[in-house]
């Protein structure tokens, strides 16, 4: 080994997922600019694991996903992942799949802080389930998504034959997912698949304003609160009722229930922990 190979060798290999915590945000980047971002089976276990760190950590009060270069996500890359050795036997596509792209989007979905996906780019098969499934999305107007699996004579996975007929209805959700066109981020915010677009030079400002707001609120309250939400389209009006109810009782004995009545009473601003 020459020198130069020796050198190039010790040299650190930059993270595929990079991570800082600022300001009590959570933040968890795609970090494949060469591959549009494509998650590969590391990534993805990463990124699960670090949504379960931010649930299980009360320094962590809300997160955002987003990624560097010119690609959001542009789905799977499931090269070099355990799926791809060996031949494979009935089952086992339903097994990875359930294990795996389903897996990951049920983490975004169950973190127990809000979530805010920061779309700067590309957002494809289950890139853009990843974003949907975000709380909060916030996409620059270069932003497009794409439900690309049937121009790959396959069936939407990763959820979205969940997520998108919540989202938008069954028809428009159809739609998406028969053609496969590429929607522009000004089209998907028209849709409701967006909260705001921003130019693409302010989406990172404007996900630091909106993470960094979330995170001075009342957390368990922003915690019960998507879990009520999310339930809500698969319960009847009394379990959802009952639901509400019982999420409540826990939301007042925490402190910040308390310091918010306190502070409405004494007519000032609250000040929440997040306990």
């Amino acid at each position: 080994m020459t020198e130069a190979q020796s050198d190039a060798a010790e040299e650190p290999r930059t993270p595929d997922v990079l991570h800082a915590v600022e300001n009590g945000v959570s933040w968890i980047t795609l970090n494949r600019p060469e591959a549009m971002n494509a998650v590969t089976w590391d990534q993805r276990e990463r990124i699960i694991a670090l949504l379960a760190d931010a649930s299980a950590d009360p320094g962590i009060r809300a997160v955002v996903v987003t990624a560097t270069g010119r690609g959001f996500c542009a789905g799977a890359d499931l090269r070099g992942g355990p799926a791809s050795a060996g031949e494979r036997v009935q089952g086992d596509v339903a097994r990875m799949i359930a294990r795996g792209a389903q897996r990951f989007i049920g983490a975004v979905l169950d973190c127990e802080k809000p979530v805010i996906a920061a779309v700067n780019g590309t957002a494809a098969g289950l890139g853009a389930h990843l974003a949907f499934a975000c709380d909060l999305v916030l996409a620059a107007d270069t932003a497009r998504f794409m439900e690309v699996f049937v121009r790959r004579g396959i069936v939407p996975d990763g959820g979205g034959t969940y997520l998108l007929p919540r989202l938008i209805g069954p028809q428009r959700a159809k739609e998406l997912m028969f053609f496969g066109d590429a929607v522009p981020a000004a089209d998907a915010a028209a849709l409701g698949l967006v909260n705001r677009v921003v130019p693409a030079e302010e989406l990172e400002k404007t996900a630091r304003t909106w993470a960094e707001r979330l995170a001075q609120g009342p957390t368990r309250a922003l915690a019960l609160t998507k879990h009520l939400v999310n339930t809500s389209l698969d319960a009847d009006r009394s379990a959802a009722f009952a639901a509400e109810a019982a999420a409540q009782e826990l939301c007042m004995t925490t402190r910040d229930a308390r310091e918010g009545v306190a502070a409405f009473v004494e007519r000032r601003t609250p000040t929440y922990e997040g306990r």
